[in-house]
């Protein structure tokens, strides 16, 4: 469960008065209240957590416990000023438990009591978060129209090759961290409150090599290029996002690797363009095609041919229909829109003048 902010749920500054808490919710317990969101799930989730922050807020020594912690960066991942030593700091070896709200127990608290358990996890060292990778990947028209896969390079950090993540150069000897004591990690605080931080010292091992691996410096960790095969849905259109489960930045301290996102930018086609669940495409016609009528080879999205007949008298911009060859999604597919172009010549012999003169006549056209 993510930590959050209660002045955020309830829309108030943290120097609002207990006047302001006390109507704002109010007017956000009105707005959403199971009562007026019948079998709405998220209103009540949303009527919980204002419940919560009010709890907290409108009992003075509840709000001022919650204020030293919220002051300590439990509710924005860092502590004011950062991390430091000296006045206030607990190093190695320090006794008792790594949070301490002054005797108050967690329950003290009600729903803050669960949400200082998933940021400091009841005093348990767990593993930092993979991180997402994010990117945005081109593909071509016709691989987004009906689905397929692109490769792709992504920059990833990943265990160092020489240490194996260790940190320390192949024959090194290890020892206890003397900064955290072989916890692998320090407290930090102020007044009755002591927060973890991994060791800077150790980088969270609790053991130190003498010597550092000569590859990575000591992180255990490099920059690489990783090459992955990412899977196209059909009738992808530029802006689709996708998530692939454990292609991100790998885990440390044995959580799982984060999620890849994907972003899908479609490339232009040069003969194809996309109306919705159909494709459209564009052919030329000479005058005398197009007055005589005639029979055309269209290339189709899938690479097939197919034969088009067009008739006499086609108009220039007249659109004909090649049914089921154009996008399919969710079961429905689409057609292909030929439209055709009469081009025309730049320019006439004497000869092409003269019987272009008598058919205008024949037919009775001016000019």
């Amino acid at each position: 469960m993510a930590a959050k902010d209660f002045y955020r749920v309830l829309g108030v500054s943290d120097s609002a008065s207990q006047d302001e808490i006390k109507k704002a919710y109010r007017r956000l317990a009105k707005q959403y209240h199971p009562d007026a969101n019948p079998n709405n799930a998220s209103a009540a989730e949303r009527f919980k957590e204002i419940s919560e922050a009010h709890s907290v807020l409108s009992d003075a020594e509840k709000r001022k416990q919650y204020d030293q912690m919220r002051r300590l960066g439990a509710f924005d991942g860092a502590a004011a000023g950062g991390p430091r030593r000296g006045a206030g700091a607990r190093g190695p070896g320090a006794q008792g438990p790594d949070i301490d709200l002054g005797g108050a127990k967690f329950g003290d608290f009600g729903g803050l009591g669960d949400i200082f358990s998933s940021i400091f996890g009841r005093g348990r060292q767990e593993a930092p978060r993979a991180e997402i990778i994010e990117t945005v990947v081109e593909v071509p028209f016709r691989i987004a129209m009906l689905g397929g896969k692109v490769p792709v390079a992504l920059s990833v950090t990943e265990p160092c090759p020489t240490c194996s993540g260790s940190g320390g150069a192949p024959g090194a000897t290890w020892s206890t961290c003397p900064e955290c004591n072989g916890r692998g990690t320090i407290s930090f605080g102020q007044g009755g409150f002591a927060v973890n931080r991994p060791c800077p010292q150790c980088r969270g091992r609790g053991r130190i090599p003498s010597q550092p691996c000569p590859t990575c410096r000591g992180a255990g960790e490099v920059r690489t290029e990783r090459r992955v095969v990412i899977t196209v849905p059909p009738a992808t259109e530029t802006g689709t996002r996708v998530r692939i489960r454990g292609q991100g930045e790998p885990g440390q301290l044995g959580s799982p690797a984060g999620d890849l996102l994907v972003t899908f930018q479609v490339q232009p086609d040069r003969f194809f363009r996309r109306e919705g669940l159909d494709i459209v495409c564009e052919v030329p016609l000479n005058l005398a095609q197009a007055t005589l009528g005639t029979r055309l080879r269209v290339r189709t999205l899938d690479g097939k041919k197919v034969m088009l007949r067009i008739p006499a008298g086609t108009q220039p911009g007249r659109k004909f229909r090649i049914k089921g060859q154009g996008i399919e999604k969710n079961g429905v597919r689409g057609d292909q829109l030929v439209q055709v172009q009469v081009a025309l010549p730049d320019e006439l012999t004497p000869e092409q003048q003269e019987l272009m003169k008598k058919l205008a006549d024949s037919a009775g056209l001016a000019y």
